[in-house]
C-alpha cells in the first residue's frame, strides 16, 4: 500500500514511517518541520519507497498533490503544546481542527477513503470514570488541545457517514521511547542538565498518569487497522496501569545517577488542562488480541537512555 503520513518527521510519525517501510509499503511523508526533525528521517530518505513533501496542512494545493495516489492517510500532524495552549489559542484551531478538515477534503478530492487519526486521552478532560472507557460520559473539555482533537474526531466521523470514509481513531496516553521530543522526561532531563542539585516540579508530584511505549503504540495502531473493520473504529491506547509523577522522577534520577532536591510549585495541576488523573480503559483493543509489551517504568528508562545517547535532541528542541 501507499500511505500518506502527516507529521512524518515527528516522534510518532517518523517511527511509523520506518515501520511501514520495513513492512514493504510506500510512504509519502508530509511535514512542515515546525517541530519535526529531519534527522529522524535519515533512514527513510535513503529508501526509494519514501518521498518527502515539505508542506503545511493549511496549504491545500500541496496537500492535494501529496494525497493523490495514496491508499490511506495516517494523520499524525498536530500542535501538541497542551501546556501553553492558552497563549496561542488560534494555533490549536488551525493546526489541529482546520488541518484535519483539510486532510479530509484532500482525501475526498483524491478518492482516498481510509484514515487513521492520532487523537488523545485529553479529550476525556477530568474524567469521572476511571479507568476511562471510549463510551464514558461525555466530558467537559479542560484544554484547547483536547477540544481541537475532539473536533477533529467529529469531523472524521461525519465524513465516514457522509462520504463513505473508514476511520481508525486512536486516543493515546502520552507516548514514550526513542525519538521522544517533548513531555515531562524531556523537561526534567533538560532541567537536570542545567542543575543536578535541584529539580523544579509543576504541581505536587502526585498527578497520576499512564504512558505507552512507542513500539507498543505502533503495534496497536497497525493491529487495529488490520483487525477492526467498522465504519468508525475508536480505540483507547495505553497500558493497564499508571504512575505518579514522583515515581517517574525517581526512575529518571536513578537512571541519571542524581539525587536533586525537588521543588514543587504546588497544587494538583501543573498547568491549565493538566488533568491530575489519566488512566484509560483499553479493554476494547485488548479484546482484539493486542497487549503492550513494556511496562511504564521500562518505557521511562528507555526514553532516558535514548536522550542520553542522542543528546542533540535536547538541544534541538530547547
Amino acid at each position: 500500500m501507499r500511505y500518506l503520513i502527516t507529521g512524518a518527521a515527528g516522534f510518532i510519525g517518523s517511527s511509523l514511517t520506518d515501520r511501514l517501510l520495513a513492512d514493504g509499503h510506500e510512504v509519502v511523508g508530509y511535514d512542515n518541520f515546525s517541530t519535526g526533525q529531519e534527522r529522524f528521517l535519515t533512514g527513510a530518505l535513503a529508501n526509494p519507497r519514501f518521498r518527502l513533501v515539505r508542506g503545511d496542512l493549511l496549504d491545500r494545493t500541496a496537500l492535494d498533490a501529496a494525497v493523490a495516489g495514496c491508499d490511506a492517510v495516517m494523520h499524525l500532524a498536530a500542535n501538541a503544546d497542551v501546556r501553553f495552549g492558552t497563549d496561542h489559542p488560534r494555533r490549536d484551531l488551525e493546526q489541529n481542527t482546520i488541518a484535519t478538515w483539510n486532510v479530509l477534503e484532500a482525501m475526498r478530492a483524491g478518492g482516498v477513503r481510509k484514515i487513521a487519526f492520532s487523537s488523545t486521552g485529553s479529550v476525556y478532560g477530568e474524567a469521572t470514570v476511571i479507568p476511562t472507557p471510549e463510551d464514558g460520559p461525555f466530558p467537559v473539555q479542560t484544554s484547547l488541545y483536547g477540544a481541537s482533537k475532539l473536533a477533529g474526531e467529529g469531523l472524521i466521523a461525519a465524513y465516514c457517514e457522509g462520504f463513505g470514509f473508514q476511520s481508525w481513531i486512536f486516543r493515546f496516553v502520552s507516548i514514550l521511547g526513542e525519538r521522544y521530543t517533548h513531555g515531562h522526561i524531556f523537561d526534567f532531563m533538560r532541567k537536570l542538565g542545567q542543575d543536578k542539585a535541584r529539580l523544579p516540579v509543576l504541581g505536587d508530584g502526585k498527578q497520576r498518569k499512564s504512558y505507552l511505549y512507542i513500539g507498543d503504540c505502533l503495534d496497536a495502531m497497525l493491529f487495529a487497522m488490520a483487525k477492526a473493520d467498522c465504519k468508525v473504529n475508536l480505540f483507547n491506547l495505553g497500558t493497564d496501569g499508571y504512575c505518579q509523577v514522583n515515581d517517574s522522577i525517581g526512575w529518571i534520577c536513578a537512571a541519571l545517577g542524581v539525587q536533586p532536591r525537588l521543588e514543587y510549585s504546588g497544587g494538583e495541576r501543573g498547568w491549565i488542562g493538566d488533568n491530575p488523573f489519566i488512566f484509560l480503559d483499553t479493554a476494547r483493543i485488548r479484546a482484539l488480541g493486542w497487549q503492550p509489551k513494556l511496562t511504564i517504568r521500562a518505557a521511562v528508562e528507555r526514553t532516558v537512555a535514548y536522550l542520553q545517547r542522542e543528546d542533540w535532541v535536547l538541544a534541538a528542541r530547547a
